[in-house]
């Protein structure tokens, strides 16, 4: 895997360039000028809680006789926690500054809840790992690590153009929550195949992720002619970009013998980044 890619990963810049690319392209579906603030700020968030995660992940797992959990990505923070450290606190510093000195008050507020939402997962996940154990079977997979990052993190990359576009035409709205709502459960399967990934130690045994993403690309298909049959062609070409995803993810569950965990992790995130095909089409007219 090129040096570049593997470093992307490695040092937590993947989960962040993913963030910026979605929420801009919520933008463009939503014909909303982001100030330059709103993508540099939930960077710095999603990079410094990447980070964070990752450390306390390490620290835990290093102070036990099981460390079969770690990954080299773990490793790699732990590693160079002095230097990582010292760079989350300042990317910290900057994005409260950002907060306090450019976030309009009634922005604050409606952010503060999502803050206050990711804020008690990430305390509550790292302070007990009980979580799973105090769910009943039924509801343990919407409990899971999986299904709220994805939430959370969708939500983060969506909240800046829902937020804007509240004031247009109602009939826009809908697509827009239907892309958001798609972006969600893309972001959960991308969670869901890195952990049954990593989860699969024995040759034989099957990771379940290609009929689960083979189905969200069905999906993404089916939502996509919905929305172009409606006049929205911008919502319709994201939609269709995350299913182009979705059957990306799918395919990388077929490759899986044939990649390291560190090339699958990293491609992983990589397939995300579909919206970037949409920048041609960034500056045709409406």
């Amino acid at each position: 895997m090129p040096a570049p890619l593997r470093l992307w990963h490695l040092t937590s810049l993947d989960a962040p360039t993913v963030a910026v690319v979605w929420a801009l392209a919520f933008a463009w579906v939503a014909e909303v000028a982001l100030p330059m603030w709103v993508p540099l700020l939930l960077a710095l968030v999603v990079w410094v809680v990447y980070i964070g995660d990752r450390l306390l992940d390490a620290r835990a797992d290093l102070h036990t006789p099981q460390i079969h959990s770690l990954r080299e990505r773990h490793y790699f923070h732990y590693r160079h926690r002095r230097v990582l450290v010292p760079m989350a606190v300042a990317a910290t510093c900057a994005a409260v500054v950002i907060v306090f000195s450019l976030m309009p008050a009634a922005a604050r507020e409606r952010n503060s809840v999502l803050a206050v939402a990711a804020g008690a997962y990430f305390s509550g996940v790292h302070s007990s790992r009980k979580l799973l154990k105090l769910t009943p079977p039924k509801l343990a997979s919407l409990n899971s690590k999986e299904f709220v990052v994805g939430l959370l993190f969708a939500s983060g990359c969506a909240l800046p153009a829902l937020s804007r576009a509240a004031s247009g035409p109602r009939s826009a709205h809908w697509p827009l929550w239907s892309a958001a709502l798609f972006f969600a459960a893309l972001a959960w399967l991308n969670c869901y195949a890195i952990e049954r990934w990593e989860a699969v130690s024995q040759p034989t045994r099957r990771s379940r992720v290609l009929p689960v993403a083979s189905l969200l690309g069905l999906a993404g298909l089916l939502l996509t002619a919905a929305v172009l049959y409606s006049n929205q062609p911008r919502a319709a070409a994201l939609i269709a970009a995350g299913t182009g995803s979705a059957m990306l993810l799918a395919q990388l569950d077929r490759s899986q013998r044939c990649l390291t965990s560190l090339a699958l992790r990293t491609c992983a995130d990589l397939v995300l980044l579909s919206p970037v095909l949409l920048i041609p089409f960034a500056f045709l007219p409406r």
